[in-house]
């Protein structure tokens, strides 16, 4: 413990992130006393043993354990109870916070438009007199509407809403707890045109965004276009499904997403060519700290390149890292290390504690803590063979460093991507190698000279430049995307999987000695689980409309509408299976199917909605009955999931180990938490309640 030194302090941030989860994990709301009773003695610890070191380290854990339980119940318990959105059409009024572009399906889709709403009203009888909601709502314009409103403009318009949708299996991905700690209400679609009431005086950094995304996408048309306008204004609405699929397949997909690798970039080119011009002038060279100027130079472009990108919260992140960096450099300390991380990671977590479940959250964190530890054991290395002489030996070092970097980051945040994409790309490497040199030398620096110029009408040439890059670039991604195995779908990992796999990492990364290698065993563990927990046999939707059966390595799928195609696109993930139709009988209506040797009656389809009960032949001998409808009193004593079941419990998992019939429901699964909603519950009425009520 001594010879940690003030490495412990990275473990606070760790310890607080476990205290988090040890609030939103369970399948109920745990009691807050306890962890105020072990708040107050652990603050009262520290400062008893404030001599013993030891003693004092544990009070300090005990401390951030209990804070971050605490804060994580404080976050939940500030937010907005869930509205009462209308179950039909209705005309509704609200406050325009931001109009986004939104990906277009396929290559033939020019994509669409939405809004996000603040304060919205609803015109129903209902909820006449209603105050405003509290919470925000997304609405799809139509594609034929012409109106553009600002931020800000009071908009009138009749849609179709729908509250955050359930997981689409137990243990996949929860929306309804996202939309809960977000703000979010709810989504929906616009049935008419949309009317401006009030149009205020828009955001002029929200206008400046639009214009410059208009001008990059006149001089660079096509996806090109779309990948600068990405860069440089945060704009990711027109990259299509083929753009996102090539650049996902090879290990690229963060070039499209504005973060740290974006904002290290542009403040990188402004220190560098600040530093230039200064040094250029012996004069200055000799009497002015061009270093640290270049440094807040840097910084200050970077913080306008995070506003002018729309202030993400990876780009935020990634801005208080590079506060501290600047910080740093201005006082003459290190410039990276394991401190400034970890009191980045508690200022999030103090802010926002549910940010532990964020995958950028767990990404960006992972990378950067992979690089620091990385370069901290390589540096002895890297220094020799940098050595002292000849251009050749410093080319060959950056090569070695670039080639580490994209090693490294890709390493840590592997089984991050693994656990929440369900694929394993072993060619990143390669394609971050070619490319993320290309964006730091290339299609940065041409950007910036053409945000530079555009005030002047000048930036088309250095648009030009940045296109060719970007050019190559997605001929690197589609080329590495055609790579054998260049994306290899994994099957889901459990929650605990990821949970020991973090752990690992941390300890590979934050402990110092041999022992940080034990940090392996959790993380080879953590990679095994995705094959070593069981998967289910059988799969039903939240409303019964799409039946799936695991069989001769096909997910069997049932008709489904539409609606159901984006469910069984994530069974296809968690599963990591083909899609396939189930046998034709079964396609009809009512089916026998054998499943690991028990016998499965599954009822796809029934116009009678349950009135008319499967004959006796077809339930002797029958382990499951599964309907679309209604149950009813068909086949006595056999276990059965219907409509009903997945209205009171959402969707099901059925596996059939050694005979037996294990049945999970998503709600058995997330038990009664706040974002949970309760079986028959709409939401909270928005009229006020009367006091018995």
């Amino acid at each position: 413990m001594a010879e940690q030194g003030r490495r412990l302090f990275g473990w606070l941030p760790v310890v607080m992130a476990l205290g988090a989860l040890a609030f939103l994990m369970p399948r109920f709301t745990p009691p807050a006393w306890p962890a105020l009773i072990g708040f107050m003695m652990a603050g009262a610890g520290g400062w008893f043993f404030r001599t013993q070191p030891l003693f004092r380290f544990g009070s300090f854990l005990l401390l951030a354990l209990t804070g971050g339980y605490l804060d994580a119940a404080w976050q939940t318990k500030r937010q907005s109870p869930m509205p009462a959105l209308p179950t039909r059409a209705t005309i509704l009024t609200g406050r325009v916070l931001a109009l986004d572009s939104l990906p277009p399906h396929s290559d033939d889709d020019e994509g669409g438009r939405r809004i996000i709403l603040a304060h919205a009203t609803f015109d129903t009888p209902l909820d006449a007199g209603m105050a405003p909601l509290k919470r925000t709502l997304r609405l799809k314009l139509r594609d034929d509407d012409p109106a553009s409103p600002q931020p800000g403009s009071l908009i009138q318009i009749r849609a179709m809403l729908r509250p955050p949708t359930p997981p689409s299996f137990p243990g996949g991905r929860d929306l309804q707890r996202e939309a809960w700690f977000s703000g979010a209400a709810g989504s929906g679609y616009a049935l008419g045109q949309l009317s401006i009431l009030d149009s205020q005086s828009s955001s002029r950094l929200e206008t400046l965004r639009e214009k410059t995304a208009a001008r990059i996408e006149a001089i660079l048309p096509g996806q090109t276009g779309a990948i600068a306008a990405t860069l440089l204004v945060g704009e990711t609405g027109r990259i299509n499904a083929t753009t996102r699929q090539e650049f996902s397949a090879s290990g690229l997909a963060h070039l499209l997403a504005v973060a740290g690798l974006h904002l290290g970039l542009v403040m990188a080119v402004v220190a560098v060519s600040v530093r230039a011009l200064l040094t250029a002038s012996e004069r200055l060279a000799l009497y002015w700290p061009c270093r640290e100027i270049a440094a807040l130079a840097g910084l200050t472009v970077g913080v306008g390149y995070v506003l002018l990108t729309g202030a993400h919260l990876p780009s935020v992140r990634a801005l208080g890292m590079a506060v501290l960096v600047t910080l740093a450099l201005l006082t003459g300390r290190r410039v990276l290390s394991m401190r400034s991380l970890a009191i980045i990671a508690l200022a999030i977590l103090l802010v926002s504690p549910v940010s532990v479940l964020d995958v950028s959250f767990q990404m960006s964190f992972a990378a950067v803590m992979g690089l620091i530890a990385g370069y901290e054991a390589l540096r002895e290395p890297l220094t020799r063979l940098r050595g002292e002489g000849g251009a050749g030996r410093v080319i060959l070092s950056h090569l070695t460093a670039l080639s580490l970097t994209s090693l490294l980051a890709g390493l840590a945040t592997l089984p991050v991507s693994m656990a929440h994409f369900g694929a394993f790309q072993p060619w990143f490497v390669l394609a971050n190698l070619l490319a993320v040199p290309l964006a730091a030398v290339w299609i940065m620096p041409a950007g910036l000279i053409s945000l530079l110029l555009m005030p002047i009408h000048a930036s088309a040439l250095p648009l030009t430049i940045m296109g060719w890059g970007i050019q190559i670039v997605q001929t690197i991604a589609r080329t590495v995307a055609a790579f054998p195995l260049a994306h290899e779908p994994v099957p889901h990992m459990p929650g605990w999987g990821l949970l020991i796999v973090l752990l690992g990492l941390c300890s590979l990364c934050l402990w110092k000695g041999r022992a940080r290698l034990a940090g392996f065993a959790p993380i080879t563990i953590g990679l095994l689980s995705i094959w070593l927990v069981p998967r289910p046999d059988l799969l039903v939707s939240s409303d019964a409309g799409l039946i799936a059966v695991r069989a001769d390595g096909v997910l069997q799928a049932g008709p489904h509408s539409s609606l159901e195609r984006l469910t069984l696109q994530d069974w296809q993930q968690a599963l990591a299976l083909p899609a396939g139709s189930l046998p034709p009988d079964c396609l009809k209506g009512l089916c026998r199917m054998t499943v690991k040797g028990q016998t499965v009656l599954l009822r796809t389809k029934d116009t009678s909605d349950g009135a008319i009960p499967p004959s006796a032949q077809d339930c002797q001998g029958v382990r499951l009955f599964i309907s679309a409808s209604p149950a009813r009193t068909a086949c006595p004593g056999v276990p059965f999931i219907d409509r009903f079941s997945v209205w009171k419990n959402g969707a099901y998992a059925v596996s059939l180990r050694h005979g037996a019939l294990v049945l999970i429901s998503d709600r058995s699964w997330r038990g009664d938490r706040p974002w949970v909603p309760a079986i028959g519950s709409h939401g909270m009425p928005n009229l006020p309640l009367a006091q018995a009520e």
